[in-house]
This record gives structure tokens, sequence and C-alpha cells, in this order.
């Protein structure tokens, strides 16, 4: 029986070691993300009309929704081949707009770095090397976006705006922020006027659209709005380098419905099985390791989600319904960008299923539990590691009765070591008998063999959830803890907490019973060494969770231990 609990032991071992592994492999890219050029090298991402999304399915050679009707082709007389991006300036973003048809081309995220080692902001939009950027605009019979000269050139007030200059506005809990509107205007020859207007509001990522037609011409007007993420196949730039290893997540296509919270699509899927779904109160989006860009249409009106490729390019994106708008009257169209960091309180207020892009895994219940539980403490303390260190003691204090009783029978098992010694020898090759005297013996001791199994089985599930929760929430990416330990999502620089967990990992060993195989005892003093080579590429957070979790069961199987030698030696006495 002893021996089988040991088998178990070492399986559950090589179990949670392996599900880390496959959880290492899902979703990899490649090796390492390209460098981002500066962004007076960004390419104008408007000029393009094969950018925009088709009604027409089976044409794969445009981007742009393309009406049965042919398009009206007048344009602006301010219309020009070339023409300069619009900067703007936020407390949490630098975005640059092309004016040829008002795309988002470049945005960085001030509040997160490229990498640990730089400075840089993070680029989470661009249109050089890579692309990846935010389409929006009017298709259909009379959409701008749809004509025989390309994409329509906005007209602005000025090309370089910032939230410093904007204006004080009281949301509807009675706090104020600072509200910058950028306000781009196209006019078409035969008098309809076109306004495109993004909008930013102080510490929110949100960033609000809104598309205006004036009709003043002698027609009805139609049309449509679009908004679409488009991306090429560049890798992750948001994965942490863990040395041989790489960390990441789900890189692809996402959409969700009020019925459907959280769909994947696989960018190698955006045509087999492309994405045709109708919703009011869906969402668009593309997901990477830490971030998310998504479009959410108005609830005011059920939009058609939408995905395909563009050559080498992947386009998901929405359209609204077709609006006739009566000459003399205007129609407005409204959306919600966001890009930025996966913050689960900021998502879920967007669109139901959205904050889902901070993906758990199947481990999601624990791994919730545990990052509302660091939450708590870093509310306290401030440091996501001493955030750590405090809910691995939480942890143990809630598993200490079952843990207990496990560690009382392991202990025992300790004491009559040498009494089932005794019974080997004198039993000999007896197999028979001497697995008859050694039930009666733990019978008699009221020992339960198997119970060693039970710490690691409870430890499992919440290893692997805690290391989701390091590698999905964007709240640890970067997160220091003390000294050498600078980031927490990534591998301890210097090996350092892995070999200490190496050390406790020996220690608590020692207290364990040994076990009588010779064989079984030699593979279980490798077992320190085999989990040191496995943590020295594991997050920092993580094998600090592993460090003090072994610390306390330490001071828990000592302490158990010495109790039970004393009650023996009394009852001997």
């Amino acid at each position: 029986m002893q021996q089988w609990a040991r088998f178990a032991i070492l399986g559950a071992m090589f179990v949670t070691a392996y599900l880390l592994i496959l959880a290492w492999q899902k979703d990899y890219g490649q090796k390492a993300a390209d460098h981002v050029e500066p962004p007076a090298v960004v390419a104008q991402a408007g000029n393009n009309s094969a950018d925009l999304p088709t009604q027409q399915s089976n044409s794969a050679a445009t981007d742009v929704p393309q009406a049965n009707n042919t398009a009206q082709a007048a344009t602006s007389s301010a219309q020009t081949t070339q023409h300069g991006l619009i900067s703007v300036k936020t407390d949490l973003y630098n975005v640059w707009i092309d004016p040829k048809g008002g795309d988002i081309v470049r945005l960085e995220l001030l509040s997160h770095e490229k990498s640990k080692d730089s400075k840089q902001p993070f680029v989470m939009l661009q249109n050089d090397k890579n692309i990846y950027v935010a389409q929006s605009g009017l298709v259909g019979p009379n959409g701008p976006d749809q004509n025989s000269t390309g994409r329509p050139l906005y007209e602005t007030a000025k090309t370089a705006y910032s939230l410093a200059d904007g204006k004080v506005e009281t949301d509807k809990e009675g706090q104020t922020h600072k509200v910058l509107e950028v306000p781009m205007v196209f006019k078409m020859a035969n008098g309809v006027e076109v306004f495109k207007t993004y909008r930013f509001t102080e510490g929110a990522y949100p960033i609000g659209l809104k598309q205006t037609v004036v009709n003043r011409s002698n027609a009805n007007w139609q049309g449509q709005l679009f908004a679409q993420l488009k991306r090429d196949d560049a890798i992750d730039p948001g994965k942490s380098s863990q040395g041989i290893f790489t960390l990441g997540t789900y890189l692809g296509g996402a959409w969700g419905t009020p019925d459907e919270h959280y769909n994947k699509l696989k960018f190698a899927n955006f045509d087999d099985e492309k994405l045709n779904q109708q919703a009011k109160g869906g969402w668009i989006g593309i997901v990477q390791h830490y971030f998310v860009s998504a479009w959410i249409p108005d609830v005011g009106y059920t939009a058609h989600l939408e995905s395909r490729n563009s050559g080498k390019d992947h386009i998901i994106g929405f359209r609204s319904p077709m609006v006739d708008v009566p000459a003399g009257k205007q129609y407005e169209f409204k959306a919600t960008l966001y890009s930025g960091p996966k913050i689960q309180s900021e998502l879920k207020d967007l669109a139901v299923g959205l904050n889902q892009t901070v993906d758990y895994g199947w481990l999601w219940p624990i791994a919730k539990l545990l990052f509302v539980g660091l939450q708590f403490f870093h509310g306290i303390v401030g440091n996501w590691g001493w955030s750590i260190i405090l809910l691995t003691i939480l942890v143990k204090l809630i598993l200490w009765p079952l843990s207990a009783k496990s560690y009382r029978s392991m202990a025992k098992m300790r004491v009559i070591a040498p009494e089932m010694q005794r019974m080997k020898e004198e039993f000999g090759e007896d197999r028979m008998r001497f697995s008859q005297e050694m039930m009666a013996l733990y019978k008699r001791e009221q020992v339960n063999p198997l119970s060693g199994c039970l710490p690691l089985l409870l430890q499992m599930p919440i290893f692997l959830a805690l290391y989701w929760v390091l590698m999905e929430s964007v709240e640890l990416r970067h997160a220091p803890w003390i000294l050498w330990i600078q980031d927490l999502s990534a591998m301890d620089p210097w090996f350092i907490l892995p070999l200490i967990m190496g050390v406790t990992m020996f220690i608590q060993q020692m207290l364990n019973p040994q076990p009588a195989d010779p064989m079984q005892a030699k593979v279980f003093r490798l077992m320190p060494i085999i989990f040191t080579v496995f943590m020295l590429f594991f997050p920092a957070g993580l094998v600090l969770y592993w460090v003090i979790n072994n610390s306390i069961t330490i001071f828990q199987q000592w302490f158990i231990n010495k109790n039970i030698e004393k009650q023996r030696a009394k009852t001997a006495e």
C-alpha cells in the first residue's frame, strides 16, 4: 500500500509538470518581436480602399464593404496625394490618425513599457513593418469610403491635439474628467458633409467614435458604418521572454454576443470558419498576451459581425444596418474602440463577455478567486510579491485542517518505519505475509499511506490556476518584488528562487517517511533536482508561491512530527 502511495505522489508531481509544459506550448509564435519603427516613418494606412469590407461574400480582393450599387464618386476639392498624420496625446495614449480614411494607424500605451529594460511605450497599433490598425468609415451606395477615388481625405483644424487642451466634463458618478474631441470633416461635391470625431477621456482607455452624415443635397443618402481591425501575421509583442521557453497565450480573433459571450477565431480560420453573425450588444476583437483591441458597436442597432482575409492580412469587424438619410436631414453612427491592457474592471462594462479575453483556462473559478485575493492584499501592501506571499499563507490556512490530517498520517508512517523494516527482514520473501502484517500495523496505528497524496492533490489545481493568473493578469506584467526580482511574470534572472525551492523541497522530503524500496528512494531523492530544473524557467511569482508553500509545509510537518514522537514516547513509557 505504501508503494502505491509513493507512485501516486510521483505521478501527481509529473502530471503537474506536464500540464505546465502543455501550457507553455499553447498558441506559441515565433522567436522575438520585430523592431518597431519610430512614428515618423509610419505609412499611410488609408490609401488603399482594399482595406474595407465587402458585402460580396466571395470578394477576396477587397477589405471595405462594397454595396451592390455603384458608389457616389463625389470627392473633396481638398483631396491630395500627400498628407501628414494627426497626432493625439492623452494621459494614456500617443495616437496617430491618418486623415486619409480617418483610421488609427499607430497607438502607444504610455502606462506600459515595451519591455522591462526599455523605457519606450508599448506599441499596440502600428502601420510600418507590421500591420495592425483600427479602421472605420462609411460604405454603401453613397458611402465616401466606397468611391472610385479611394478613401476620403478628411480635413482638420490642426494636426496635433493634446488632452491638456480638452474640456472638463462631469460623469454620471459626479466625477470630473478632461475630455478631448478630435473632429474631422469630409465635404462631398454634392453638398453632403461627413463628420468623423474621436473622443478621448482622461484616465479611460475606451475611445469613442462618432460619424455624422449631414445631407445638404437634394437626394436621399444611403450608407452604413463599418469598423474593423486589420492585422498581419506578426508575432505577439506582449509575450515574455523566459530563456529557453517563451510564455505566450492566445493570439487571434475573438467575438461575443449577449447569447455567446466569448468565442475565439484563429487567424487561419478567418475564411474557413468565417464569422457571419447578427448581434445587438456584441463585439469583435483581436486578443494577444496581456492586451486586446476591440470594436464595440452602439447598442442602439443590430450589427453584422464578420471576418475575412485580405492577402496576408486578417480582418475582423462589423457593419451597421443600411441607413437612409433624407435630404435636409442628418444621421449619427456611434461605436467604441478599446485598444489597451486587459483590465477586467473596464472590459466588463463595455460589452458582455469582453472581460473573458482575460482567459484563465479551465481552472478559471479558482484563478478568479486567487486574483481577487491578490488584489485585496495588493490594496493593503502595494506590492504584488508580498501579495503572493500573503495569499499563499491564506491558502495554507484554509487547507490546514485537510493537510494536517494527512501530515499526521505521514508522521506516524515515519515513526513506524523501523517496525516496518523489522517486519520486512523477518518475513523476507513471503510477500503475502508481509502485506498482511503491514495492513494490520496500519490499522493498529490508524495510518493511511495514501493520505500522503492529499497535500499535493490539493495544491496542484491552485498551482496551475496561479500560473494562469500570472500569465493573463496585466497588473502583474513587469511587477517588481524586491532586490533582483523586478518582474514577477518573468523567470528569476539569477535562479535564486528556484534553488531555494529545491532546498525547501529536499528538507520537506527529509521530514517525510522514506521509501523502503531502494529504487523508489533514489527516484525521490532526484525529485528536488528535477523540479528545480523545471522551476528555473517558470515565472518568479509562481516559484515564490511554491517556496512559501514549501516553507509553511516544513514548519507544519516538523510541528506534527514532534507531537507524534512525544505521544509515541509517552505511550511507550
